[in-house]
């Protein structure tokens, strides 16, 4: 017999690439603005959205903070390192929480990513 008369029941939206939530969101931060464009194009789910434009926002700073502090002679010199260690640690930091399912915000960064997701 058909399975006609029975309600449907509401189905979830499909993860990236077929995995977890928490798995996709964790691996947008992993490779920067580039796992994030995959994941926020190919992901209709919105924690996995937000953590992807999270992502690529942040890394295009990064981006734009390392050119400007090229041409900045001692202090670029001196800062460059300091800024790379910080993003090293920021980045396994913002895995880790999107792993757990804790939708952390950057300053600035998390709200407009949070608009767009």
């Amino acid at each position: 017999m058909d399975n006609v008369n029975q309600p449907q029941q509401p189905q979830a939206p499909a993860p990236a690439a077929g995995m977890t939530p928490h798995a996709a969101a964790a691996l947008s931060y992993v490779l920067g603005f580039i796992t994030g464009i995959y994941f926020y194009v190919t992901s209709k789910d919105a924690y996995v959205r937000f953590h992807a434009m999270q992502s690529t926002v942040l890394s295009v700073a990064l981006i734009v903070l390392s050119i400007i502090l090229g041409y900045v002679p001692v202090l670029g010199a001196l800062l460059s390192p300091l800024i790379s260690l910080g993003t090293l640690i920021l980045v396994i930091v913002l895995i880790i929480k999107a792993y757990h399912g804790e939708k952390y915000k950057l300053p600035y960064i998390g709200d407009f990513a949070e608009k767009k997701a």
